[in-house]
C-alpha cells in the first residue's frame, strides 16, 4: 500500500539520482500548490492525473528536458508570486504552502545547469491561468536505462476533479497464463493492465519493468460481473434495507461483481430530479466499485415526463421502472403505463416493469387476512403464478403497442418466463431477467415452520413453490430465452422483518444475492452443463453492458476496456452462509449450497481488491457510470421497425356507388334500429312477436339487477283470479 509523504520532490538530478527510492520516480516542476509524494514498493510515485497523453518522438535527452521544465516551472511559480504580493491577496489555501520557498532552490540547482533563458512569450503565459501543464515522468527500464515521457494534463476551467482516491501505486499488472473468457471466444492470452485499463491482450507481450504478474494458470480470466438489479439502503415498507452502498458493493466484489445498477425508487411524489440527486448522495462516498442508476417512475405528471428527458440528457440514466404491483404505492395505470412507454420510446431508453396484479394481490390479502393467514405462507398464497404471468403478458403488449423495448425485472416463474419466450418467438423486442434467489431456491420455505427463515424469502414477485422452477428458468437463460441476470439484493434483518409477525403485508420485502450471484450460476448452469463459460459470460456482464449501452467499455477483456477483471477458479469450492459472507445482513437463502467455482483474484480499475480471500476495498472508490440513450444493441430493430411497420394509407379509387338513406325516428329525432337499445332503457328493445309477446331473444339481464318487467303490475292478495291456469276451482282457493 502507498503512503503519503510529506517531503518534496528532488530538486536537482544528482539528488534524484542518489535517492534510496528504488525505480519508478516522477518528477514534476514546483507549482502552487505543490505535488504529493508516494512511496511505494516500486518507487517514489507523484500525484497521478487523467487524460494522459504521451510523446516518446522528442529528440530532447531526459535530462535536459528535465531541466527545462524545472526552468519553466521556476518562472511560472515566480510569476504568479509576483502577481500575489502585487495585488496584496493571500490565494494560499488553507492547509497548502506556498511554493515561493522552493522556487529559489529549483532556481540555484536549475540556472547552473542550462544556458536557456525563459522567452518574453513563456513569460507572459506563466502570467496567466493555464490551462495545460507539462510533467516529466522518469521510469528505469529493466536495463536501468531511463524512458522519459512528457504527460499532457488537461484543466477544464470551472470543474472541480474528482480526487485520485486509490492507495495503491501499483497500477501495472500482468495476468499471466490463463485463459481469457468473453461471451464470443475462449483463448489462451496474457493480459496486460496499466492505470486501470486493460492495454495489451495476447502472447510474448512487450511490458515495462516494475510490473507485477499474476499466474493465472488453470484459471479463467473473465470480465467482472454487472449486477442488473440491486436496492442498497432502500426506504421500503417503513424500514431501509440494510446492506448500503458499501457493504453492498463490498459484497459484490467478493463475489466477482465489479459493477452494481441500483434503482432510484423514491415515494410517490418525488421528481426524477430530486430523487436522482438523494442516491447520488449516498452512493458517491461509500461506494467501492463502479455503479451506474435506473429511475423508477411511480406517478406520473408532465413534470415527470419533463424531467425524464432531462434524467436521460443530463444525469446519465437511460432506463425507467414501472410497477404493476404494490397497489397505492408504487403502481400504474394501463393509461400511464401507455404513457411511460410511448416516453422512453421517444427518449431512447429502455423500459423495465415489474409484473405483478397489483388488483388481485390486494385482494387475496383481505381474503386471507380474514381467513386468519398472517404468516409468510400468505404472502405465498397472495401471489399465485398466473398473477405474474398475466401482468407479463400485459405489459409486453403494451409496450409493443407504442413500439417500446421492453425489459422484464425479476422474472421468477414458468408462466411470466413462457410469455417473454413467445412474445420473443414472434418477434417482440422485451428481454427477460432471472435473478440468483429464482435460479437457486424455490418457495417451499415459506411454509418453513421457523417464522424467521419463512420470512428471510419473502419477496416480491415471490419464490415458486414447484421446485422444478429454478432448473426451468436455468435452461431458459442457458438458451437464450432470457439475457441476463441481477440479484434484486434488498436485505432486511430479523428485527426488521419482525415488522409483519402479525401480517405478512408488513413483511418487508427482499432477500440478499449481489455476492453469491456468480457462485450461484455457475454451479447451476455451467457446472450442472447447461451453459458454457461464454455463455456465463454473457448472461452475468456483457449482455447487461450491451443492454444498458456500456459495452465495450464494461463486459469484455479487449484492449481499451476498464481493467475489471475476474480470475475464477472453475476447481475451487465454497460453501454459502450468513456466518462467512461479506454482507451486513444476518440471513442468506442459500445457506449451506455448496457451489464449484470461485473468484480467487478480483480486480476492479486496475486494482486488486480480492485476493487471498482477504479484501482490499476503499469507500468511495467507486465511480458513476453514465448510461448514454439509443443503445444500438437495443434501437437498431427498433428504428427499423418504425420504418417498416408504420402506418400506411391505402390509395384506391373513390366509391361512387349508392349509398342508403338513413330514416330518422321523428319522435325521438334519431336512426331506427330495433336492435339497439333506446337511449331511455337498460335493456334491448327488439321488436315484440306477431302475437304481441315478448320476444324472447330479447335479453332481459341486467348487471343493476334490474328486469324488463319490473314496471309490470304486482298481483297483490286483495286481487282475484277469474279464469285461473288449468279451469276454474269450485273451492275458495281464488
Amino acid at each position: 500500500m502507498a503512503t503519503e509523504n510529506s517531503k518534496d520532490v528532488c530538486d536537482s538530478p544528482l539528488e534524484a539520482a542518489s535517492s534510496p527510492e528504488p525505480v519508478g520516480v516522477r518528477h514534476s516542476p514546483p507549482r502552487a500548490p505543490p505535488r504529493r509524494q508516494f512511496n511505494t514498493m516500486f518507487g517514489v510515485v507523484v500525484d497521478a492525473h487523467d487524460n494522459k497523453s504521451i510523446d516518446f518522438g522528442s529528440g530532447e535527452s531526459p535530462y535536459h528536458r528535465r531541466m527545462r521544465l524545472k526552468l519553466e516551472a521556476v518562472e511560472k511559480s515566480e510569476a504568479a508570486l509576483a502577481s500575489q504580493n502585487s495585488t496584496g491577496k493571500n490565494k494560499t489555501e488553507a492547509g497548502i504552502e506556498s511554493p515561493a520557498n522552493d522556487s529559489s532552490a529549483c532556481s540555484s540547482a536549475s540556472t547552473g545547469n542550462l544556458e536557456r533563458s525563459p522567452t518574453d512569450e513563456e513569460k507572459q503565459a506563466a502570467e496567466e491561468k493555464l490551462e495545460v501543464e507539462e510533467i516529466l515522468e522518469v521510469v528505469m527500464d529493466a536495463h536501468g536505462a531511463p524512458v522519459s515521457e512528457v504527460v499532457t494534463v488537461q484543466h477544464v476551467k470551472g470543474v472541480v476533479a474528482e480526487p485520485f482516491k486509490t492507495k495503491s501505486a501499483q497500477n501495472r499488472l500482468l495476468l499471466k497464463g490463463g485463459q481469457v473468457v468473453n461471451d464470443d471466444l475462449m483463448v489462451q492470452a496474457d493480459v496486460y493492465i496499466e492505470d486501470g485499463i486493460i492495454r495489451q491482450v495476447g502472447s510474448d507481450l512487450v511490458i515495462p519493468g516494475g510490473t507485477r504478474s499474476i499466474d493465472c494458470r488453470g484459471k479463467l480470466v473473465m470480465p467482472g460481473g454487472i449486477d442488473t438489479h440491486t436496492h442498497m439502503e432502500l426506504p421500503f415498507m417503513g424500514t431501509k434495507s440494510v446492506d448500503d452502498f458499501y457493504w453492498g458493493t463490498r459484497a459484490a466484489l467478493a463475489g466477482g461483481t465489479t459493477m452494481i445498477m441500483d434503482f432510484v425508487l423514491d415515494s410517490k411524489g418525488v421528481l426524477p430530479l430530486e430523487a436522482y440527486n438523494k442516491w447520488r448522495e449516498k452512493a458517491d462516498p461509500k461506494v467501492c466499485c463502479d455503479y451506474a442508476l435506473h429511475m423508477a417512475i411511480t406517478w406520473w405528471s408532465d413534470k415527470v415526463k419533463e424531467e425524464m428527458a432531462v434524467i436521460c440528457k443530463e444525469k446519465g440514466i437511460n432506463s425507467f421502472k414501472v410497477f404493476t404491483a404494490y397497489k397505492d404505492v408504487f403502481m400504474l395505470r394501463d393509461d400511464e403505463l401507455l404513457k411511460v412507454f410511448a416516453a422512453c420510446k421517444e427518449l431512447g431508453s429502455l423500459a423495465q416493469v415489474h409484473a405483478e396484479n397489483g388488483d388481485v394481490i390486494a385482494e387475496n390479502c383481505k381474503k386471507l387476512l380474514a381467513l386468519g393467514i398472517t404468516g409468510p405462507e400468505g404472502h405465498y398464497m397472495a401471489r399465485s403464478e398466473e398473477v405474474e404471468e398475466e401482468a407479463t403478458h400485459r405489459c409486453i403488449m403494451l409496450a409493443n403497442q407504442v413500439n417500446c423495448p421492453l425489459y422484464v425485472v425479476h422474472v421468477m416463474s414458468k408462466g411470466a418466463a413462457d410469455s417473454i419466450r413467445r412474445a420473443r418467438s414472434k418477434g417482440a423486442v422485451v428481454w427477460g431477467e432471472p435473478i440468483a434467489a429464482g435460479l437457486g431456491t424455490d418457495g417451499t420455505h415459506h411454509f418453513n415452520s421457523c417464522w424467521r427463515h419463512a420470512a428471510g424469502h419473502v419477496m416480491g414477485p415471490t419464490l415458486k413453490e414447484d421446485p422444478s422452477t429454478p432448473g426451468y428458468l436455468m435452461d431458459l437463460l442457458a438458451n437464450g430465452d432470457l439475457e441476463c441476470t441481477g440479484s434484486d439484493n434488498c436485505t432486511f434483518n430479523a428485527d426488521q422483518k419482525a415488522l409483519g409477525k402479525d401480517d405478512f403485508t408488513k413483511i418487508p420485502n427482499g432477500v440478499n444475492g449481489v455476492e453469491d450471484r456468480m457462485s450461484v450460476i455457475w454451479e447451476k448452469g455451467v457446472h450442472s452443463g447447461k451453459m458454457d463459460p461464454c455463455r456465463f459470460v454473457a448472461v452475468t456482464s456483457t449482455n447487461a453492458a450491451k443492454l444498458f449501452n456500456i459495452y465495450p467499455r464494461k463486459g469484455r477483456i479487449a484492449v481499451g476496456s476498464d481493467a475489471d477483471v475476474v480470475i475464477w477458479d472453475p476447481t475451487a469450492m465454497r460453501t454459502i452462509s450468513a456466518a462467512t459472507h461479506h454482507q451486513k445482513v444476518d440471513f442468506n437463502i442459500f445457506e449451506g449450497m455448496t457451489c464449484h467455482g470461485v473468484p480467487k483474484i478480483v480486480i476492479a480499475n486496475g486494482r486488486v481488491v480480492l485476493e487471498e480471500k482477504e479484501l482490499h476495498v476503499t469507500q468511495g472508490a467507486g465511480r458513476y457510470i453514465p448510461t448514454p440513450c439509443f443503445s444500438q444493441y437495443v434501437y437498431n430493430r427498433i428504428q427499423c421497425r418504425d420504418v417498416s411497420r408504420a402506418p400506411k394509407k391505402v390509395e384506391r379509387e373513390p366509391y361512387d356507388g349508392a349509398i342508403v338513406e338513413i330514416k330518422m325516428d321523428d319522435k325521438k329525432g334519431s336512426v331506427e334500429n330495433p336492435i339497439t337499445a333506446s337511449r331511455d332503457s337498460m335493456f334491448h328493445s327488439r321488436p315484440p312477436t306477431r302475437g304481441g309477446g315478448r320476444n324472447m331473444h330479447d335479453s332481459g339481464f341486467s348487471i343493476s339487477g334490474k328486469q324488463v318487467d319490473d314496471q309490470r303490475m304486482v298481483k297483490t292478495s286483495g286481487q282475484r283470479i277469474s279464469q285461473p291456469p288449468g279451469g276454474r276451482s269450485s273451492g275458495n282457493l281464488w
